[in-house]
């Protein structure tokens, strides 16, 4: 098989603004403009990153078929699909075969790391698209395999996609309750996991682990192109974001010094290493220390505004438009200061 350029695919489209889809009740992350683009990058071994459709998909692709983790914007399904099935088939005709027929196997599984609408709104175009095991020593998920691919998901993602009335077609099919959640048997040769992190950017975020090719698919838990995104309204906290980023540092391993080893998949960003998400991890513990010790000193939220405790980093991570630092600082302050209040109610 030819090296990485058969599916370094810059699938390039007209460059006029999308529009987007409006949903009731949507729940929206800031965000920028949709690229008009999509590319995938080789991670490890069976594992893929699809970038521009929205949130960064990670993909599954191997002879089980596909899973992938977080649909994108609607706007780009076709865009994404296309790209998906191109590189399936270049992996199905390379040096080491797949797939031994064609067509391609399809769409098995989607996984959404939170109800965020970067990360589902392609659900029900590219659950349409798959296809869910039935049969043989798998036991199946649905009776009928023509519904289309499964959609995993945190039960609390469930709940506020189907709040926000988001088509049947689209919500989670699957749905966990518990801290984790395995797939009941290797899919495209090895194992996966879902991983509840609670009350991080929303209450129903998940981190997906790939224990065979060693890569972690993150969700917004971990974002490289601004500060992560809270979701005060949905559940979201400060401190579950750290618990998250924590949580990912006990899993992942370096292989020499902090680089390359384990690979993790931001929800936005290029794809990084335990250097990478330490590093994240840091910035964010050391801005909530700041403003957690402002709280404990009466400050208001207007004067920790003024004393800029994220200034180290804005330069960074504070150039989107739609996720100032402002607004973190927003987030985290109010955050912490419902966390204090519901300790002292505790205590009382």
């Amino acid at each position: 098989m030819k090296p990485l350029a058969p599916f370094l695919l810059g699938i390039i489209f007209a460059a006029s603004s999308l529009a987007q889809q409006t949903v009731p009740g949507e729940i929206r992350e800031p965000r920028v403009a949709p690229k008009t683009d999509v590319e995938i990058i080789p991670v490890h071994g069976n594992i893929y990153l699809l970038s521009g459709a929205g949130a960064n998909m990670t993909l599954s692709v191997g002879p089980d078929g596909v899973l992938v983790v977080d649909s994108g914007l609607a706007e780009m399904t076709e865009k994404a699909l296309a790209a998906i099935q191109r590189l399936n088939y270049e992996l199905s005709v390379g040096g080491k075969p797949i797939v031994s027929t064609k067509p391609v196997k399809p769409v098995r599984y989607i996984v959404n790391t939170s109800p965020l609408w970067e990360h589902t709104a392609g659900n029900e175009k590219l659950a349409e698209s798959g296809k869910t095991f039935t049969g043989g020593n798998v036991i199946a998920e649905f009776a009928d395999a023509s519904e289309g691919a499964s959609i995993l998901a945190h039960e609390n993602a469930l709940q506020r996609l189907s709040d926000a009335k988001m088509a049947s077609k689209g919500l989670p099919m699957e749905t966990y309750f518990g801290a984790i959640m395995k797939l009941s048997h290797f899919f495209n040769g090895e194992g996966v996991e879902l991983i509840h992190i609670p009350a991080a950017v929303t209450d129903g975020d998940s981190i997906v682990y790939f224990r065979g090719s060693d890569v972690i698919s993150a969700g917004d838990i971990f974002n490289m192109t601004s500060y992560p995104y809270i979701d005060l309204q949905h559940g979201g906290s400060v401190q579950g974001i750290l618990a998250g980023l924590n949580r990912m540092l006990e899993l992942v391993v370096p292989e020499f010094r902090s680089e390359g080893g384990t690979m993790i998949i931001p929800g936005h960003g290029r794809i990084s290493d335990t250097a990478d998400l330490a590093y994240y991890r840091d910035m964010v513990t050391i801005i909530r220390d700041r403003i957690q010790d402002m709280i404990k000193k009466d400050l208001t939220l207007e004067q920790v505004k003024a004393a800029k405790p994220t200034e180290d980093w804005d330069p960074r991570f504070g150039t989107n438009p739609s996720w100032t630092p402002d607004m973190f600082v927003d987030a985290v302050y109010k955050s912490l200061e419902k966390s204090s209040t519901a300790r002292g109610a505790l205590a009382r």
